[in-house]
Parts: C-alpha cells; sequence; structure tokens
C-alpha cells in the first residue's frame, strides 16, 4: 500500500430509494485491518440499509464533510451539487452504453442528466472509474463486479407477484418489505402457478440470478423445444440464450465474439417463441446497436403475452414496450397493445415490471456481495498496483476523458 495515509469515503446515495452501500460494516473493519494506513469517512444517512453506529462499531467515522478523501465510493450517479473537485470517485455512472453515435437508450437515474454529470465531472478534474467498466481483459471482458444476480432475483420474484396479482387477485409481501432473500424463496415456494409458459432470455450475471431464484418457484424448466411443441397444465419456463434468439444477418454460424463486438451485423430471431409466451422475462444484457427482440408492429402477433418483466430496464431498448423505467413503489404500469402507450391493466394491455434499481429491494445481501467483490477485485489494485483493470476502467483524469472514451466529447456537446 502508498505510504501516505490514504483516506476512503462512502458517501450516501443521493437517491433516497436506494439504501445500497458499496462497502458493508463487515468489509470496512476487514480492510482496516488490512491496509494499516487506511482511514474510512461514512457520511449519514437514514436511508442506508446499514446503519451509521454499525460503521462506527467498524471503525469507521461517521462524516458529513468528506473534503479529505482521497477516494469516494458511491452506488448510483453522483448528485451533481455534491461532487467535490480533484477526487477519485467510483459508481455506476451508466455512461458506458451511450455509443459513439450518441445513443442513450441506456439505464440510468431518471431526472439525472448524463450530458451533465460529466459536464461537471470534467470542470472539477475528478477521476472516474465505472464500476461497469472493470473488466479482466482476457476473459471475454468478465465483470469483476456488478449487482445483476440480485437484479435477476427480484426481477423475477416482481414479475411472478404482478402474475398473482393479476389472474388471483393475490400479492406476495414485496422484496423491499421482506429484504431478506432467504425469506423470499420461502415465500415464493409457497405458490402455485397453473398452465403458465414463462420465457426467460440470456445467458449472463443477470439471467443466472433469474435461473437461481425460479429453481425455488413450483415452475419446471423444459427445453426450448418442448416449449415450443407441448403443453401443460403446470406452470413452465425456459431459458433462451442469446444464441438462440439472434442470428446473423447473412445466415452465419452464431459467435459470441462476434456478436459482442458486430452486434448491428444480427437481427432477433425470438418471435416464435413469444408466440406461445404468457410472460416474458428479459434478462439479457443489451447493446443499444444490439437488435431489438421484437417491435412493435408484432405485438398483435403475441396474443398469449401478458406480463414483461424488464429487467434490462434500457428505455426504448431491446424491449421497446419499456416507455419508462418504474420504481419500487410503483413497479409496474400498462401499455396498451395497439396505441403502444400507457394505459390501465386489461385485455388490450401488457402489464410491465421495469424498477431500475431491482438489488435496492433486497439492498442488505445485494451489498453484502458487491462490497465484498469491492474488497477483493478493486481496492487492491486501486490502492496497489494496478494490472490494467482500473485504468481500463477511467472515463476521465484530470479534466479529460481518457483515451478510449474520447467519443463522449462528442456526446456533451
Amino acid at each position: 500500500m502508498h505510504r501516505k495515509p490514504i483516506t476512503i469515503s462512502i458517501i450516501r446515495e443521493s437517491r433516497t430509494d436506494d439504501k445500497r452501500t458499496p462497502l458493508v460494516p463487515q468489509h470496512v473493519k476487514e480492510l482496516l485491518s488490512k491496509y494499516p494506513n487506511l482511514k474510512i469517512l461514512v457520511q449519514p444517512s437514514k436511508n442506508r440499509c446499514f446503519k451509521d453506529e454499525n460503521y462506527f462499531s467498524a471503525g469507521a467515522k461517521i462524516e458529513e464533510n468528506i473534503s479529505s478523501s482521497d477516494i469516494i465510493l458511491g452506488v448510483k450517479e453522483v448528485d451533481i451539487s455534491a461532487l467535490v473537485e480533484n477526487k477519485t470517485y467510483l459508481f455506476f455512472s451508466h455512461t458506458s452504453k451511450i455509443g459513439k453515435d450518441n445513443n442513450q437508450a441506456t439505464q440510468g437515474t431518471p431526472g439525472m442528466s448524463k450530458k451533465e454529470l460529466l459536464k461537471e465531472i470534467l470542470k472539477k478534474k475528478i477521476t472516474l472509474i465505472d464500476y461497469e467498466n472493470i473488466r479482466d481483459i482476457s476473459r471475454k471482458g468478465y465483470r469483476y463486479l456488478g449487482f445483476g444476480r440480485f437484479a435477476g432475483i427480484v426481477g423475477c420474484y416482481n414479475t411472478l407477484n404482478l402474475y398473482l396479482k393479476i389472474k388471483q387477485n393475490l400479492s406476495m409481501p414485496r422484496a423491499f418489505q421482506v429484504n431478506d432473500y432467504n425469506k423470499i424463496k420461502e415465500i415464493i415456494a409457497k405458490q402455485s402457478f397453473k398452465n403458465l409458459k414463462i420465457l426467460l432470455t440470456g445467458d449472463g450475471r443477470v439471467a443466472r440470478g433469474s435461473l437461481e431464484f425460479m429453481k425455488y418457484t413450483n415452475i419446471k424448466q423444459i427445453s426450448l423445444k418442448d416449449y415450443l411443441t407441448k403443453n401443460y397444465e403446470d406452470a413452465v419456463y425456459c431459458n433462451i440464450p442469446t444464441s438462440e434468439y439472434v442470428e446473423h444477418n447473412d445466415g452465419k454460424n452464431f459467435s459470441i465474439e462476434d456478436f459482442i463486438k458486430n452486434p448491428h451485423n444480427y437481427k432477433s430471431k425470438i418471435q416464435k417463441y413469444l408466440v406461445v409466451t404468457d410472460i416474458l422475462i428479459s434478462s439479457h444484457y443489451w447493446d443499444p446497436k444490439s437488435p431489438k427482440l421484437f417491435d412493435l408492429s408484432e405485438i398483435k402477433e403475441f396474443k398469449n403475452l401478458k406480463i414483461i418483466g424488464d429487467i434490462t430496464c434500457d428505455i426504448n431498448g431491446s424491449i421497446p414496450t419499456t416507455i419508462r423505467s418504474s420504481s419500487i413503489l410503483k413497479p409496474y404500469y400498462a401499455i396498451d397493445k395497439k396505441a403502444f402507450k400507457e394505459t390501465l391493466l386489461g385485455k388490450e394491455s401488457i402489464a410491465i415490471m421495469a424498477v431500475d434499481n431491482l438489488p435496492s429491494e433486497l439492498s442488505s445481501d445485494s451489498s453484502e456481495e458487491f462490497g465484498k467483490d469491492v474488497s477483493k477485485e478493486v481496492l487492491p489494485y486501486l490502492l496497489k498496483d494496478d494490472d490494467g483493470r482500473i485504468s481500463r476502467a477511467t472515463i476521465t483524469s484530470n479534466g479529460q476523458f481518457c483515451s478510449k472514451y474520447n467519443y463522449l466529447k462528442d456526446f456533451i456537446r
């Protein structure tokens, strides 16, 4: 570690509906023990899933003023007015998916302008390191950390809860009210689902979380072939990986490496599955240059489709019915199948679940997992010697965009 003392601060989240934290008290205790020259400050918060006194007991100092910090950790985008100049920040800026064509079909806090955020970061000469970009270069862009697993878990729970609400006039307790993964597994295991086909997309971190949770339901997993050709009295689901829902425009064999590099060369082939689907749960990663799963004009063909749980939550992204994100307190809305505008839930509408900060509903569990990875996969390379993962994830430094992100100059103009 550096010989000089280093101060890390945990910022109070700008979003009052987000209770997550980048480090939990146990991680603070472990880090202070491992790095003798480390000091950790925590901004007081009434919303954080762990109390200020828990951090104090772990050895942190509770301070409103964090201007003495070297490194400032958050989760979601930091409010522009709270940015401290000449500091190093780590948080999800949601600017990585902004393409060279300035496409903004991406996640992010509603009302938070990415343009103004980046401008202020440059103005204040802040070093911005985005968690999403901290990747292993040798493993096809493997991300070292993220909240995707819990997004998949909560997204599935919310979507099935919506189904129960619509079809059986029965609602399970909300995940954020329970805030305990083990307990919601017990709750879902007691529910009964009949005559239902669920299509779950993706093969990444979010999809793995979704599939993990589905094991605790009374819903049987079946093959893609059986999903298309057989009918069931009980509820069933299948997982459709990327290789099965997109194909190359020229008919070439699917290659995940090529799809990642050239997503614009592919088109969706998921339509035949959606024709027999009752619930779509989108758990796949989406790039703005990737094809949409379907066009709005095709919805009339999906006569059984009544619910979409859009965990990806990219506005006007892969799921074109996602016209806005929803909130934890109001997680659902409906889209008219003909007018494609928001409406009341009914026969001619599709119910949408599109909460953009799903992991915050299980804030304690998701923060513990995330903070463990921050402690193991990020801070040692930030405090000691970087193997490249930190420099590759650094978007701005000393008032300039780093070379890899120079295309964002056009975006902020």
